[in-house]
C-alpha cells in the first residue's frame, strides 16, 4: 500500500485501535492517497471550495487594533467568513467526499463547540449522507444555536451523558458507533487528532488556510508575518495555518491553549502549560500529550470555549513543539472574554470564543513589537454561537 508519510509525527501519533477498525483506517488511507492524485476529485473540492464555501476567505488588516496597541501590525485571516461560520468546514467538505468515494451513505461525528457539527451536518446535507453526531450534554445547554443549526441541517443530534460530558466524552461514544457500524459507516473527525491517517488528512485538508494566508500576506503586505498565532484545542485551525509559514524559519508560530481559571487552580485545558499534569499517553488511537491525574487517568478539564475544552493536542503539534519550531501559550477565560470585547469594540468583528484566546495573545505579544513589523492570527471561527455564554459571563449589558 502507497503510504502518504510516515505513522507518525516523531514518537507521536500512530494507531491505537481495536483491530476491528484497522481495516477501515487502511481503506481511508488508501482512498486518500488516491483521490490527492485525481484531477477530478481536486477539481471537485476546488469548485465547492469556491462556490459553496467561499473560499478563498478574506484577510483583513486590523487598523483600529493595531493602533490601540501600539506595535506590531495586525491582520485577521478570516475563518469566520467561510461557509457555517468557521474553519471546520474545509475538512468536513474533504472527509465527506471521501465517504462518498469510498461509497459509505453514514458519517458520525463529535463536536464540543458546535463547529464542526454543524459543518459535517452541512456537507452530509450537501452530499445527501446520512449524520449522526455526538454532543455531551454540558457543551449542549452551552451551545444551543448550534444544536438547532444540526438538526436543521437533517443531522441526528446524540447527547452525551456519561464522564465529564464534554468533547471528550463525544468523541468517546463517536468511536463506539463507529467500531459498531464501521462497514458502511465513516468516522468524520474534526481535528487534527485520532489515529493515522487522521491528523495528516485534516492537517492536508486544512493547509488551504495556510496556503492563502501566504499568498495573502505577500500581495497585502508585501511580506511575510513575523508572528503567526492560532488557538489551539485539537489543533486543527492551528496546524493548517502554520502549514503556510512552517518552512519559513524567520515566522515564528505561537499556539494559545485554553487557561481557564489559571494554570495554577487545576481548571484549565493547556496540555503543554502543565507541567504536572501533562505527560505523554494515548488517547483516542493517538500518542500525543495528554492532561492526566495522578493515577494516569484522563484528567478533567475547563475552558469557557468548548471547542478547546479537550484533555489532548493533536500529535503534529507535540513534535512542533518538541522541535521548537512552534511554541506554545494559554490565556484564561477572563483574557479570552476581554479579548473578545476588544476586537469587537476596535474591529466591528464577533469572534468564537476559541479564536478570542488567539486574540488574547496578540493583545500581549503585540505591544512587545515594533511598529513596521507583522503579526498574522488565524479568526478561526465567528462568535455567534457564543452569545449565550458571554451574556452569562460578562452580563447582559
Amino acid at each position: 500500500m502507497t503510504t502518504l508519510l510516515p505513522h507518525k509525527f516523531g514518537p507521536y501519533g500512530g494507531q491505537f485501535v481495536p483491530e476491528t477498525l484497522m481495516p477501515a483506517l487502511i481503506e481511508l488511507e488508501r482512498e486518500f492517497v488516491s483521490a490527492r492524485n485525481d484531477p477530478a476529485f481536486n477539481a471537485e473540492f476546488d469548485k465547492l471550495m469556491a462556490s459553496f464555501v467561499g473560499r478563498p476567505t478574506p484577510l483583513t488588516y486590523a487598523k483600529r487594533l493595531s493602533e490601540k496597541l501600539g506595535g506590531a501590525q495586525i491582520y485577521l485571516k478570516r475563518e469566520d467568513l467561510a461557509h457555517t461560520g468557521a474553519h471546520k468546514i474545509n475538512n468536513a467538505l474533504g472527509q465527506a467526499l471521501l465517504v462518498k468515494r469510498m461509497g459509505k451513505k453514514r458519517i458520525v461525528a463529535e463536536t464540543g463547540a458546535g463547529q464542526h457539527g454543524v459543518a459535517s451536518a452541512t456537507a452530509a446535507a450537501l452530499l445527501g449522507l446520512e449524520c449522526v453526531v455526538y454532543m455531551g450534554s454540558v457543551d449542549i445547554a452551552r451551545q444551543e444555536p448550534n444544536v438547532f443549526r444540526m438538526k436543521l441541517l437533517g443531522a441526528e443530534v446524540r447527547p452525551v451523558e456519561s464522564g465529564t460530558k464534554t468533547l471528550k466524552d463525544a468523541i468517546n461514544e463517536a468511536i463506539r458507533d463507529w467500531v459498531t457500524n464501521v462497514r458502511d459507516t465513516h468516522y468524520l473527525l474534526g481535528s487534527a487528532l485520532g489515529p493515522h491517517p487522521y491528523p495528516t488528512i485534516v492537517r492536508e485538508f486544512q493547509s488551504v488556510i495556510g496556503r492563502e494566508a501566504r499568498e495573502q500576506m505577500l500581495m497585502d503586505a508585501g511580506r511575510l508575518p513575523d508572528t503567526v498565532i492560532a488557538c489551539v484545542g485539537g489543533g486543527s485551525n492551528a496546524i493548517g495555518v502554520f502549514s503556510g509559514f512552517v518552512n519559513d524559519e524567520s515566522v515564528e508560530l505561537i499556539g494559545v491553549e485554553a487557561g481557564g481559571s489559571g494554570i495554577a487552580s487545576g481548571k484549565h485545558a493547556a496540555r503543554f502549560g502543565d507541567a504536572e499534569k501533562a505527560r505523554v499517553g494515548v488517547i483516542h488511537g493517538t500518542r500525543t500529550y495528554v492532561l492526566q491525574d495522578e493515577d494516569g487517568q484522563i484528567a478533567e478539564t475547563h475552558s469557557v470555549s468548548a471547542g478547546l475544552d479537550y484533555a489532548a493536542v493533536g500529535p503534529e503539534h507535540a513534535m512542533l513543539r518538541d522541535n521548537e519550531r512552534a511554541f506554545y501559550t494559554s490565556a484564561t477565560d477572563e483574557e479570552a472574554l476581554s479579548a473578545f470585547q476588544m476586537l469587537c469594540h476596535t474591529e466591528g468583528i464577533i469572534p468564537a470564543l476559541e479564536s478570542s484566546h488567539a486574540v488574547a495573545e496578540v493583545i500581549k505579544k503585540a505591544p512587545t513589537m515594533r511598529k513596521d513589523q507583522v503579526i498574522l492570527v488565524n479568526l478561526s471561527g465567528r462568535g455567534d454561537k457564543d452569545l449565550n455564554t458571554v451574556i452569562k459571563e460578562i452580563g447582559n449589558w
